[in-house]
């Protein structure tokens, strides 16, 4: 309750954390396809289909990138069906309509290539255990999970799930998520759904349990259940590409708190998700929980789980399609932003896309006040094996600075970051202003009398940084 108080003390004098924006931090968006909400509004059933599909794309990462953006949560599974060709489940009913059928060209390649292009991440988001209710399911006919595997599948109000308890459940993703990763330069994998469903106790897998509970109290063999799952599906990823960051977005609060007993709904009591393990154990990279909920709700539980990180971290996810609800308005939004850059979280991640794009005061504010320069991936690094920008030249016009350079770096996918140093300053002070995105060349503005000093580094898509380039003064 005091880090609520010391906020709404900086807060009533006008001071938010925005004017500091940190080097690394996550800014992501979770882009969903589930029922088309975010993406596809039309169904590829044509050339012409296909083609808005693409440009809508290009539209909404054009947007996320003007806005500094550096992480798009594609959902590429969301109830047994795919975003991709795979030769374990069918193509998305949403993107022509129909499972199984082919939309003409392959999705997930494509954001992926044009995240890069505009030096994002892209993390897969993949709904791990649910498989689509009745009607889906039928639809889907013999080409759903429940049809394929129906040993591994359980019906839970009107809902199909994949049974965790189910040791071939375990490897049944294990063989998802090396298909996807083996064929696909993500840059992520991102675990949404990594629980057993709301309300649990009727969960009808009794049979599994007589047969694999080894007399363990039944709440703490679910949580083993899906610790199991999660470790297993991690060293899956990083045994093909260490480079891959594992996440996931579980339940807002992870446990109950002695000050709040009566709460609400947690990981860890209600759905058998014990994600600060995980983090602990270093079996997740980052946790992004889904905390789309107000004051008394929030704060508390950001301080909770900072203390679970271990050597992870995490972003709260933001609820941002609740700013259409009675109750919340933007401050709410930027308030949790300003309490997790000042209590040690390392970003957020908004819910959902559209809400974002559409909400154009959400927009500009992010735009305009807490995202005004880039940032870079929390796990990025210092490498002393990539070679600095050199050469470096500027040419100074009335209002703007032109920065070229040559590259020693041999970087197929070079990302060039341009530092700002107060006269003055000492280097470690310096703010990251611009990024060139494959480009030896870079304008900025600049006033008549400007003595900063500048710096260039090239990053590459490992999340690696090279040192600084000689000092650059204009």
């Amino acid at each position: 309750m005091q880090r609520i108080i010391l906020l709404s003390i900086l807060l009533f004098f006008g001071i938010h954390m925005s004017g500091t924006e940190p080097k690394y931090e996550l800014r992501g968006v979770w882009l969903t396809t589930n029922h088309r909400l975010d993406w596809p509004s039309v169904l590829a059933n044509n050339a012409k289909g296909r083609e808005q599909q693409k440009a809508e794309l290009h539209a909404i990462l054009d947007s996320l990138q003007k806005a500094n953006f550096n992480t798009v949560f594609f959902q590429a599974r969301t109830r047994g069906d795919l975003f991709y060709p795979s030769a374990i489940e069918p193509w998305s009913v949403y993107l022509t309509g129909q499972y199984g059928k082919n939309p003409g060209y392959d999705p997930l390649t494509f954001v992926i290539d044009e995240c890069h292009k505009r030096g994002m991440e892209c993390h897969a988001w993949f709904v791990t255990f649910p498989v689509g209710n009745d009607l889906q399911v039928k639809q889907m006919g013999k080409q759903s999970p429940v049809k394929r595997k129906p040993k591994l599948c359980k019906r839970y109000n009107g809902e199909w799930y994949l049974d965790p308890g189910e040791p071939g459940t375990a490897d049944y993703l294990r063989s998802l998520v090396k298909e996807i990763v083996q064929k696909y330069d993500i840059d992520g994998i991102h675990f949404d759904y990594i629980r057993y469903p709301e309300n649990p106790k009727g969960f009808p897998d009794a049979a599994t349990y007589r047969k694999y509970g080894k007399k363990a109290p039944l709440a703490e063999w679910r949580r083993q259940n899906i610790t199991r799952i999660e470790n297993m599906l991690y060293d899956e990823v990083k045994r093909l590409k260490p480079h891959v960051l594992v996440s996931s977005s579980p339940l807002g609060k992870y446990q109950r708190l002695p000050q709040y007993p009566n709460i609400g709904w947690t990981g860890v009591e209600s759905v058998y998700q014990d994600a600060g393990k995980w983090l602990r154990e270093e079996k997740c990279d980052f946790a992004v929980p889904m905390m789309y909920y107000l004051h008394e709700h929030f704060f508390p539980f950001v301080d909770n789980w900072v203390a679970q990180c271990g050597k992870g971290f995490i972003a709260p996810g933001l609820g941002i399609y609740r700013l259409n609800e009675p109750g919340w308005c933007l401050n709410d939004i930027t308030d949790q932003i300003d309490y997790g850059r000042f209590h040690n979280t390392k970003g957020n991640v908004f819910f959902r896309c559209k809400n974002l794009l559409s909400d154009t005061e959400l927009y500009k504010t992010l735009q305009e006040e807490y995202y005004r320069y880039p940032a870079l991936i929390p796990y990025a690094q210092t490498s002393d094996d990539i070679l600095p920008p050199q050469n470096i030249t500027v040419q100074k016009t009335d209002g703007t600075l032109t920065f070229s350079w040559e590259d020693p770096s041999g970087l197929t996918e070079p990302i060039y970051l341009l530092y700002r140093c107060p006269v003055g300053e000492e280097m470690e002070k310096a703010r990251l202003i611009a990024q060139s995105i494959g480009i030896t060349t870079l304008t900025i503005p600049a006033g008549k009398k400007d003595t900063a000093t500048y710096y260039l580094t090239v990053y590459n898509r490992r999340r690696n940084e090279s040192r600084p380039s000689a000092t650059i003064r204009p």
